[in-house]
């Protein structure tokens, strides 16, 4: 088989990566990543002599380049988007061009290539929030979608797309949103490897307010493990969420890490919070359970674990990346708490 992935030289793309090449010696993929700030071809360096693998630098809004890439492919897999709450307040347009143009780009692609196979990759956030005094309400696929940032509602306006051209042209499509990513070569301004690359230095860390707001925390090999399954079982034209069981208030999450590093908790700096900071995220995937066998490998105290360790042994890739991730730190640490 032969497999188009976009964005899969950033965090999740990467992992998937390497993941399917481990499991499907035979199938060839093609690696089409515009490299942006969190595009890191370093993520891939250990397959980039694969012979099944190869690199494409380019933009999944450029329709020439897309068209042609896709007409002996049989699998679409979709990763490539803006992903950083924080940036779509800021920039809004570079979002809504990659996350719906890009996607309207790719569905245009498989349907002219022959209703190419598709695998659309989405978050939680385009659920809305869920209230912090109801721990029973979850996430679940049949739930209204109401998005709160521009990141959330260009990645909503992308399902809306994903699943209109099922309806109207049958292509052969599946999605899966999951909840928050961590673990190896995530980019350093995310919330997990932000506070270990800072803790590891003993630079202060940025909580937005109290840190109270709940996450659903998915390891990223899980990840890719429900998207293999969504790929391989999943029904056509269904929507399928994956979580890791991994429901954590932020400051526990920096707490964990700070006590498995042996640093002190007085490096925590509580700052003002982000614009619409949604409460709570949750999963529901009895769903995923149920019809492709998913379920979390490890607890969310074993993978933070093992992913503290593979920071810990790897600043070599980190380090060269930790500067711009700073700056968007030091940014937060201005709006301290006093």
């Amino acid at each position: 088989m032969k497999i188009l992935v976009t964005g899969g030289a950033g965090f999740i793309g990467s992992n998937f990566i390497k993941y399917w090449l481990n499991k499907y010696h035979k199938d060839q993929i093609i690696n089409l990543d515009k490299l942006t700030y969190a595009g890191n071809l370093q993520n891939l360096k250990d397959i980039e002599d694969n012979p099944n693998y190869e690199f494409v630098k380019g933009d999944i809004c450029d329709k020439d380049l897309v068209m042609k890439l896709t007409k002996d492919v049989d699998l679409i897999v979709h990763f490539a988007a803006e992903s950083h709450v924080d940036r779509s307040i800021d920039g809004p347009e570079e979002f809504v061009k990659t996350n719906v143009e890009g996607t309207l780009v790719l569905l245009e692609a498989a349907l002219a290539n022959g209703s190419i196979r598709f695998h659309h990759i989405s978050t939680d956030e385009v659920f809305g929030e869920l209230p912090l005094d109801d721990p029973n309400a979850k996430f679940h696929e049949k739930m209204p979608y109401a998005p709160r940032s521009v990141y959330s509602a260009s990645k909503a306006a992308s399902d809306h797309l994903v699943r209109a051209y099922h309806a109207t042209h049958k292509l052969p499509v599946t999605i899966s949103n999951c909840s928050n990513n961590y673990g190896p070569y995530q980019y350093p301004e995310k919330l997990i490897p932000l506070v270990i690359t800072r803790a590891i230095e003993g630079q202060e860390l940025p909580v937005y307010g109290e840190g109270n707001q709940v996450r659903d925390w998915i390891h990223v090999e899980d990840h890719c493990r429900g998207i293999e399954l969504c790929i391989t079982k999943g029904e056509l034209g269904e929507t399928y969420l994956f979580g890791g069981n991994g429901e954590k208030e932020n400051i526990w999450i920096v707490k964990k890490i700070l006590e498995l590093l042996e640093k002190p908790q007085d490096l925590i700096v509580h700052v003002g919070d982000r614009k619409g900071h949604d409460l709570r995220y949750a999963i529901d995937f009895s769903k995923a359970q149920k019809e492709l066998g998913y379920e979390p490998s490890k607890s969310i105290d074993q993978w933070l674990k093992d992913t503290v360790e593979w920071y810990v042994e790897n600043e070599d890739w980190w380090k060269p990346l930790k500067k711009k991730a700073d700056v968007l730190a030091e940014k937060y640490l201005e709006k301290r708490i006093k």
